[in-house]
């Protein structure tokens, strides 16, 4: 019998897990995904600059390094026409170096860390960690000074959280209970090494300007293995957001190598999938010939915490994005709105596949599978977005290409999370539909989706690019 050919599916699987690989924080995330839109033609503007637009070109903006809008305009294009959206997150619930992450306990060197987002952080014991993130680091040349970004990344691991001998806690297996503030405590080193090796003062003196990172705040051990790394001295380090990370690359495994093994596939996966359909969609630039809207990624950082930030989904940035390009091509300021009702957003966010071992958890009828394709997901007190309408469109594409799609509802006895879905259905009054590639372990450290369905999701976001404008003008106005 012959095989199957699923070499594209091995190859957008693989280039994930080169992203993934990539982008062990959403700064890194971001930063892979600028270097990938400067690649295949996009140019970057800023939101701090006026904003000179072309029909049939190619942009994107950042915001905090964190947030990525990407857009193609349509050669078709005019002021009022819609946008097609795929929105997703750059951010996984991890674990955060605290303002003052020295600590020195019995001998050893830890460093304080606090929980950022809903994690499973029982899986962050006894693993290989390290350190990313982004540095402020302090620049002098030519007797003037200025402050860079940098981003910065361990590679090899540095920490690790030690379980408790089950000999002192003979009830462990009855139920693992973490406390975040005692028991979440990386090892960095123990004193007497760090002694023996100590390569900067920690009561030294120092500029005034680096007291906030150097003085007593953070082990001089950690400060140095960061500024080797950064190619700077640990003075020139003036503040840093950082966090751990497990070492473990990314994957594609399993005895039939059907699986990708990661950690931050919620929701780097839909990050990845969207961008790369995005660009794709877009290339050659002919693409956009008969394009008459604008084709658009957003990924956003602060999901897992509730997207209340400066560059969360709950911030003005989409509406932001929608205005200036609009107004780019006209004064009228009306013409938003009329661009508003002719937009439609798909919010990519991680589903939750049935899990084999605890098959309750899930409701009879609604059992989404790995290897079955996106899974469009509804509520009906709307912690998904989604209605009728635009489950509809989001289901006729997956027809027309032959692709899997399946629905999920969660128990009615068990709460619902959410996306950004609604956020930016309420916020800025777009159309949407809630969707997400199936997947298990969910806000572990390690987590497991399909290769099929990253195939999937990214054959479908890349048709939706390209046909949801024809698709659109089939569907009666006043639905």
């Amino acid at each position: 019998m012959a095989k199957e050919d699923r070499s594209e599916g091995k190859g957008v699987a693989s280039d994930l897990i080169n992203f993934l690989n990539a982008s062990p924080t959403a700064f890194h995330a971001v930063d892979e995904a600028k270097k990938r839109l400067l690649k295949a033609g996009f140019e970057q503007v800023s939101e701090r600059e006026d904003w000179n637009l072309q029909a049939g070109k190619k942009y994107f903006f950042t915001r905090n390094y964190s947030t990525i809008v990407a857009f193609a305009i349509g050669k078709r294009y005019v002021a009022g026409n819609g946008f097609h959206i795929v929105g997703a997150h750059t951010d996984s619930p991890c674990l955060k170096l605290k303002p003052i992450s020295k600590v020195t306990k019995a001998g050893y060197l830890e460093i304080g860390v606090q929980t950022y987002g809903g994690g499973l952080w029982h899986t962050w014991f006894d693993r290989d960690l390290t350190v990313a993130g982004r540095m402020i680091v302090r620049e002098e040349k030519d007797g003037s000074v200025s402050y860079s970004h940098r981003l910065v990344r361990i590679e090899e691991p540095i920490m690790r959280i030690p379980t408790l001998a089950i000999h002192l806690d003979r009830g462990v297996n009855d139920g693992f209970k973490v406390n975040a503030q005692n028991h979440l405590v990386p090892v960095l080193a123990t004193s007497m090494k760090a002694e023996l090796t100590k390569v900067v003062g920690e009561n030294g003196p120092v500029e005034s300007g680096a007291q906030n990172v150097k003085m007593g705040k953070h082990h001089s051990l950690l400060l140095q293995l960061l500024a080797t790394q950064a190619g700077c001295e640990p003075d020139q380090i003036y503040d840093f957001e950082l966090q751990a990370c497990d070492t473990q690359p990314s994957l594609v495994a399993g005895a039939m190598k059907e699986f990708i093994f990661s950690g931050r596939l919620d929701n780097l996966c839909m990050s990845f999938c969207s961008l790369k359909a995005l660009i794709d969609a877009t290339a050659p630039e002919s693409c956009l010939d008969n394009e008459t809207g604008v084709r658009m990624v957003a990924l956003f950082d602060h999901e897992e915490i509730g997207s209340d930030s400066a560059q969360g989904a709950g911030s003005p940035v989409m509406l932001n994005a929608l205005s200036r390009v609009t107004n780019s091509f006209s004064s009228d300021s009306k013409l938003l709105e009329k661009a508003i009702q002719r937009s439609f957003l798909v919010s990519a966010d991680m589903a939750h596949a049935l899990h084999p071992n605890y098959m309750d958890k899930h409701e009879d009828n609604h059992q989404p599978k790995l290897h079955g394709g996106l899974v469009i997901k509804h509520n009906a007190n709307q912690r998904y977005a989604t209605n009728a309408v635009t489950s509809f469109v989001f289901r006729e594409i997956a027809d027309k290409h032959n692709l899997p799609v399946q629905d999920f509802v969660v128990r009615s006895d068990m709460p619902c999370g959410s996306t950004i879905g609604p956020i930016l259905a309420s916020g800025v009054g777009i159309r949407t539909v809630d969707v997400g590639a199936p997947q298990l372990s969910m806000h572990s450290i390690r987590e497991m989706c399909a290769v099929d369905d990253v195939e999937h999701s990214y054959k479908h976001f890349k048709a939706y690019f390209q046909e949801f404008s024809d698709l659109d003008g089939k569907i009666t106005v006043d639905i």
